[in-house]
């Protein structure tokens, strides 16, 4: 799941020093209370303005204009109290375009995606409770022991795969003490049980194909399908795993060849462990398979609702869809995750209790990032109410004005870098960068979706290393390695996923 969110438990416990206070890093809800607050003060100071609109909404370019602001100190106050409410129900006016949640209009916020990722965060839930997803990879990490190079392209490509379908990224906490042993059985040392991990999971997430918590959220906030996008981000996701899988066994072999080449080095007792000696999982029951098909066929078949179909097989944006196309949004996806949690909860006998605990544990657990999304949806509200959105969007439209489709995809990308580290939640970033990026996209004549990629892989990239996230500071902590040895070994990997992603979304914005 989103790896931003602060639901690593798990990993702060680990990586908490035992004794001493410590800054650390505020939560994204924290961040994102005082992002509100900072708006609504510049919101005084940044002048009024307003784009032209055409008959889908979309500001026209060169049609900037300022505007006289009615508002008063009162009506101020009432946005800024009101911004987490208007952030989840509040209704748009279609004549005056001000949010609000007893106005008669167009939903405005994003109660649609709150509810996605409360029963995605159910599904899950009820998904690892049965068992069936950590023997599933158990099992298959113990079958390939005895050979090391499978052994570690098989666990990245099946954390890569989950990575870019569901967002998978805290959940890889709890393979440390599964992975290592092997690993360390095989003649490698703890990094690259910390860079299968870590980097198998985060690759996925940075080429998120259908991954609730960024592709999903950002595609919302962008206007846009989730499907949108989907054959550029696919393409990505297969050539970026195979890099840093290579990546990743390039470096194991060099160690197994030469331990003295290690960057994390050897504790006690590491050199002393047998691939003959790691116990052998449990057996997978044909409860447990048939779980794990279960959740394949739901994946599966989000995918093929959200696709659509027509444009990605002709290539025209404007194709006719074709008949079988679902054309599924938000709440078609929440409905699908609500039933498919009761249905693998009634395959794996949980029982009426169990199954009613289980789904409202889940939704619990991800009630923050779903939190994170309704804060960061109310800033933009106070942004719409004072006005300032197109103001904000005209000053940048400046800045990247004449450049090239594939310059301006590019300048995405970087631009996301820094606000990935100042926002480390993927939800609560995708909801407030969108509204302005993807105009931006419009001026530029670039596919709105390019810009989503971009976006995600910036926060993807920003992710595979900052301190912030609990999935590398808890991974690192975990492995028993120095956060300084893991900057070392992954930095040269860093460079080259730059290097490919800015050719991709550059190829992206002028393909499409």
């Amino acid at each position: 799941m989103d790896p931003g969110d602060d639901l690593g438990t798990r990993a702060d416990a680990e990586a908490e020093p035992p004794a001493g206070k410590k800054f650390t890093f505020p939560s994204a809800l924290t961040i994102l209370a005082v992002v509100t607050l900072a708006v609504w003060a510049l919101a005084f100071l940044i002048p009024p303005g307003a784009y032209d609109r055409d008959a889908d909404g979309a500001p026209v370019q060169g049609t900037y204009h300022r505007v006289d602001s009615d508002q008063s100190l009162t009506d101020r106050l009432n946005d800024l109290f009101l911004s987490p409410v208007n952030g989840l129900y509040g209704v748009q006016d279609a004549e005056t375009g001000e949010v609000g949640p007893d106005l008669a209009g167009e939903l405005y916020g994003s109660a649609g995606v709150f509810l996605f990722v409360l029963a995605i965060g159910a599904f899950i839930t009820v998904v690892f409770a049965t068992g069936a997803l950590d023997r599933g990879i158990g099992r298959l990490a113990h079958r390939l022991r005895a050979r090391g190079a499978l052994l570690i392209a098989g666990v990245m490509l099946v954390f890569s795969l989950l990575g870019t379908v569901e967002g998978f990224a805290e959940e890889t906490l709890g393979f440390y003490g599964l992975i290592i042993p092997l690993m360390l059985a095989l003649g490698y040392d703890r990094m690259v049980a910390t860079g299968t991990i870590i980097l198998g999971a985060g690759i996925g997430v940075l080429c998120s194909t259908v991954n609730p918590f960024a592709t999903g959220v950002a595609s919302s906030a962008a206007d846009i399908s989730l499907g949108d996008g989907i054959v550029l981000r696919a393409i990505m996701w297969v050539v970026l795993t195979a890099v840093t899988i290579t990546y990743v066994i390039r470096y194991a072999n060099r160690v197994r060849a030469n331990p003295d080449r290690s960057l994390s080095g050897f504790l006690p007792g590491d050199r002393e462990h047998d691939a003959a000696d790691a116990g052998e999982p449990p057996e997978l029951t044909a409860l447990h398979r048939t779980v794990l098909i279960l959740v394949a066929l739901v994946f599966a078949f989000m995918i093929f609702s959200v696709v659509p179909w027509s444009s990605a097989l002709t290539g025209d944006a404007d194709a006719t869809p074709y008949g079988f196309e679902l054309g599924w949004s938000f709440p078609h996806l929440a409905a699908l995750f609500l039933v498919a949690a009761v249905l693998v909860g009634v395959v794996a006998r949980f029982g009426e209790q169990r199954l009613s605990a289980t789904i409202v544990r889940g939704a619990a657990d991800f009630i923050s990032p779903a939190l994170v999304i309704v804060l960061a949806r109310g800033v933009t509200v106070i942004m719409n109410n004072s006005q300032i959105t197109d103001t904000v969007l005209h000053s940048i439209e400046g800045a990247v004005s004449g450049t090239s489709s594939a310059l301006f995809a590019v300048f995405v990308f970087l631009v996301n870098l820094p606000l990935a580290f100042l926002i480390p939640s993927t939800s609560g970033h995708a909801t407030l960068a969108m509204p302005i990026l993807a105009p931006l996209a419009d001026f530029a004549g670039v596919s709105r979706a390019v810009v989503v990629t971009a976006w995600q892989a910036a926060s993807g990239w920003m992710n595979l290393w900052v301190p912030t996230t609990a999935v590398t500071i808890g991974g690192v902590a975990l492995a028993k390695i120095g956060y300084d040895k893991y900057l070392r070994f992954v930095w040269p990997l860093l460079a080259i996923l730059a290097a490919l992603i800015c050719g991709f979304v550059a190829l992206g914005a002028v393909w499409t």
